[in-house]
């Protein structure tokens, strides 16, 4: 896929959070490394915004989000797999998410892309042109997650009887309610005890989807919104096996020496699998 054939629907989004990641790449007090999101950008010109969000907007609360999210989630992977031996990583809905390359995975790790065969045909080649190398055994498993995504994951190698890292990063809120706990029950059923899972918490999602409403160039990604469990998402997983730990925007934000600014009221959670 070139610039001329660019990504669409719930696919385009994958490289608005690129463009973020490649912003935040070139400051000097970056939260994280990511030297492979510019050539994801690059190779799409006519797909993004030309101009970067403006100071105090929404688009700019966004991309704060999504830059303190990125290292939020770093972290969490590269902890949870330095606790208890866990070498299988599985990131549902992947993106154009470089972490199989960018991060120091601990020896042994194996970990799993599962997204739209779009988005690898547009990211491998990609990979492929920069030299990008993976510093994990990493596993490519295109598939729509509202259909039999664990059959390709379970091919690839995966083994529902060792404990998963998992990370739904920015994917919620693209479902309903039902397809949400539907993915998370899915999520149970392959999940051994001991394993870790990561998401956006789901507050304020109704509150974001009327306020990007009004941003004409966040209204196509806001009709592309569901809302997933949204207020109720740490609940659900109570209610399903999980123990979770909620962490606020501002709260991680601050631990990074990068305050929150004014408007934000998204957060993260954390959950370890551990049914009755």
């Amino acid at each position: 896929m070139t610039a001329a054939e660019p990504l669409s629907g719930v696919a385009r989004t994958a490289l608005g959070v690129a463009r973020m990641r490649a912003a935040e790449q070139a400051r000097p007090d970056r939260l994280f490394d990511d030297p492979y999101a510019q050539a994801f950008v690059d190779a799409a010109p006519d797909t993004l915004p030309r101009h970067l969000p403006a100071p105090g907007s929404l688009p700019e609360l966004m991309a704060f989000q999504a830059v303190v999210r990125t290292r939020f989630y770093d972290d969490y992977l590269l902890a949870s797999c330095g606790e208890g031996g866990r070498r299988q990583v599985v990131l549902l809905a992947a993106g154009l998410d470089t972490r199989a390359y960018r991060l120091p995975w601990p020896d042994g790790v194996r970990l799993y892309e599962v997204d739209l065969p779009e988005i690898f045909a547009f990211k491998e080649g990609l990979l492929a042109g920069v030299h990008a190398a993976p510093s994990c055994t990493r596993f490519v498993c295109p598939a729509d997650l509202r259909g039999d995504w664990p059959r390709g994951l379970i091919e690839a190698g995966f083994s529902p009887d060792e404990p998963t890292v998992w990370l739904l990063e920015g994917l919620l809120i693209y479902l309903d309610a039902a397809r949400a706990a539907a993915l998370l029950t899915t999520v149970g059923v392959l999940s051994a005890p001991g394993s870790r899972l990561s998401a956006e918490s789901g507050d304020n999602v109704g509150w974001l989807r009327e306020k990007a409403r009004e941003v004409p160039t966040l209204a196509r990604a806001a009709s592309l919104w569901k809302g997933g469990l949204g207020d109720g998402t740490a609940g659900w997983l109570e209610r399903h096996g999980w123990r979770t730990e909620p962490h606020t925007l501002a709260a991680v934000a601050g631990s990074y020496g990068r305050p929150a600014p004014d408007g934000v009221r998204s957060g993260f959670l954390t959950a370890t699998w551990a049914p009755d």
